[in-house]
């Protein structure tokens, strides 16, 4: 039997994936000859997500990356109105920006709620519950009558839209196995910053349509209300857990037997004492581990870095540039263009290699360290598309170059995401999920803190002080995957998590 990793499983099931947010946990199986405990067949039984037929399996790929789109679009799309916000309802700039912060702050509490509960229920009720939710609470912003209930609402809806950051990655993972998982991947890395990126522009037009900004939350509602159609009639459950668990209930009710029972019914643990396990495995890894430390205060700073331009965009493009609020808004379009030329680059160059290594190392697992190669060329990509934004924005010097500049931003980031998540995968095979659930945490606090101090850093030191600042950083920061790949072995072989295979002496990844 196959568990939700994709890697062989003998002597016991896998109950959660290594791409969601929820503990990593294994049920004994009783012994093999035990004909009551319901398997999937075998790899041609189609009631297996894995074997479903590839154009369902990449609409779901699809449907899931447009989940995390929709939400991520709604994290910034008010940033463009704060001027409007202010006229409304009279509060300064620094709380303007929460309406931003606030709502990437409720992504700091959604992954570790919603990955447990789509474990115990399964992802499409999640999904389902959690989009019904948000979608009201878009209604309610775009109904609130002071700056209260409208703070209130979008921490409340940041809070049930981070769903998809905990469970759409775990659905892809549902349904492809570990050779096929890294293009599918490869097409959801682009929607968490491709979707900040639109958001600005759909606001900053409304706003020079001056109409009023309670359309923004309209729109908003719409895109929920869709995306929640989509859910409702086109997204089957995924979990192979719960599928199982659900075939063993049919055997039993049509043979009357009920000594039927799938492995997840076999569980002792409450609900409650997992959740309180969740919640402390994450951050208790991530405290012990350097290099997941490392590693997360890398993929942090990068990720809050977009949220960072939200606030940084204005100064130097509708100030410095004088462009008005709707085409200065334009300049956040490479931000997804570039995103998606490095997926593109990635699928064509760095997904092949890391096949050959697969060959070249079977049957044993590729060592973490041959993830590293994107990261390790991407990370001083993006320390100088810091300093080539700071110094191509004045407003004596065409706009094109720092347009430029920020989509070699785009492509280093989605070169590193790839590179650094599935480095944490493979790094922490067993307790993966909570690895991850750790960083996204710790990222998500990043993006709600960043456009916090933004637009004092940038008036006070200067577009182009302010953004060589965060490119010294960057630069700083630009040895982590180089020396991860040196050190990493010796670090895995004493790390308590971190499982360490012996591998065959080959040359360093390169």
């Amino acid at each position: 039997m196959r568990g939700s990793s994709g890697m062989s499983t003998p002597s016991s099931i896998t109950v959660t994936t290594h791409l969601d947010p929820p503990c990593l946990e294994t049920v004994d199986e009783k012994p093999a000859v035990d004909p009551f405990l319901v398997r999937f067949q075998d790899v041609s039984d189609s009631a297996n997500p894995k074997n479903w037929s590839k154009l369902k399996r990449w609409y779901l790929t699809f449907a899931a990356s447009v989940l995390a789109l929709s939400t991520a679009f709604s994290s910034s799309a008010p940033s463009a109105l704060i001027p409007a916000l202010q006229q409304q309802f009279g509060f300064s700039e620094e709380v303007g920006t929460l309406t931003v912060a606030l709502f990437v702050c409720g992504y700091c509490v959604g992954p570790i709620i919603w990955g447990p509960l789509s474990e115990q229920y399964g992802r499409r009720p999640i999904f389902i519950c959690t989009f019904f939710v948000y979608m009201c609470f878009q209604i309610g912003c775009a109904l609130a009558q002071n700056t209260a209930s409208l703070l209130i609402f979008r921490f409340l809806g940041g809070t049930f839209a981070a769903a998809p950051l905990s469970n759409s990655g775990a659905l892809i993972a549902d349904i492809w196995d570990a050779k096929e998982r890294g293009a599918a991947l490869a097409m959801f890395t682009v929607a968490p910053f491709a979707g900040p990126a639109i958001g600005p522009i759909v606001g900053g037009y409304l706003y020079q349509a001056g109409v009023s900004w309670r359309w923004l939350f309209w729109i908003l509602t719409l895109f929920a209300g869709g995306c929640l159609l989509q859910i409702i009639f086109t997204m089957p459950e995924t979990y192979e857990p719960v599928l199982l668990m659900r075939k063993a209930k049919e055997l039993r009710k049509s043979t009357g037997d009920d000594r039927y029972h799938a492995a997840m019914e076999l569980q002792s643990v409450s609900f409650i004492e997992r959740l309180e396990n969740v919640v402390a495995r994450p951050f208790k890894i991530l405290f012990l581990e350097p290099m997941l430390i490392a590693i997360t205060l890398y993929i942090s700073f990068v990720y809050g870095c977009i949220y960072l331009l939200f606030e940084a965009y204005p100064v130097v493009f509708t100030e410095g540039h004088h462009l008005k609020s709707g085409v200065s808004s334009l300049m956040f379009l490479p931000v997804p263009v570039g995103g998606i030329i490095g997926v593109v680059t990635y699928m064509l160059f760095i997904n092949p290699r890391y096949a050959r290594k697969v060959e070249e190392f079977a049957p044993n697992p590729v060592p973490p360290e041959h993830r590293l190669p994107a990261a390790m060329f991407a990370a001083p990509l993006f320390s100088v598309s810091f300093f080539w934004f700071a110094w191509t924005s004045y407003p004596t010097v065409s706009l094109w170059s720092p347009i430029m500049s920020t989509a070699l931003f785009a492509w280093s980031i989605s070169w590193n995401f790839l590179a650094l998540f599935n480095y944490i995968v493979d790094a922490y095979l067993f307790v993966a999920a909570s690895a991850l659930a750790a960083t996204t945490v710790v990222r998500s606090i990043f993006a709600a803190v960043f456009p916090l101090f933004t637009t004092q850093m940038y008036v006070k030191l200067g577009p182009q002080w302010a953004s060589a600042l965060v490119g010294f950083v960057a630069l700083a920061m630009t040895p982590i995957p180089f020396v991860l790949a040196k050190y990493g072995p010796m670090l895995r072989a004493k790390s308590k998590y971190a499982p360490f295979l012996a591998q065959p002496k080959l040359s360093p990844p390169v």
